[in-house]
């Protein structure tokens, strides 16, 4: 259950919503999620600039998040985003770039036009 939908029941609609017009709400409503998401996280960050001198990170979030009255599972979200931005600040990019060459090594080769092929030889030899 999203953060939204407890603010938004689907008591508010007087009647029953056409399926097209409940695949756009729920669109609109993953959308304004994601936005106040992203608005918390920002938020947070500034948290942790301005307080860096008196707090630690981890600290200044909760700081934040308790301040500002963000409810669980919002806060977790929020949290985790906070912490993997102030992460890849603090990895620096060649480093981060190298690990992502490596995972794209690692990963075994597409092989999409084989089934296509095969079917070619076998069309052919009959």
């Amino acid at each position: 259950m999203n953060f939204l939908s407890r603010l938004f029941p689907e008591s508010i609609f007087h009647r029953k919503l056409s399926p097209s017009a409940e695949r756009r709400l729920r669109l609109a409503q993953a959308r304004a999620e994601e936005s106040l998401i992203r608005a918390h996280v920002d938020n947070a960050l500034m948290f942790v600039d301005t307080l860096a001198e008196d707090q630690s990170f981890d600290r200044a979030i909760d700081t934040y998040i308790r301040v500002m009255g963000v409810p669980e599972p919002l806060a977790s979200t929020v949290a985790t985003r906070a912490l993997v931005v102030l992460g890849s600040d603090l990895v620096p990019f060649r480093r981060r770039h190298q690990q992502d060459e490596q995972a794209e090594d690692t990963r075994p080769a597409l092989r999409l036009n084989d089934a296509a092929e095969a079917r070619q030889r076998s069309v052919k030899r009959a």
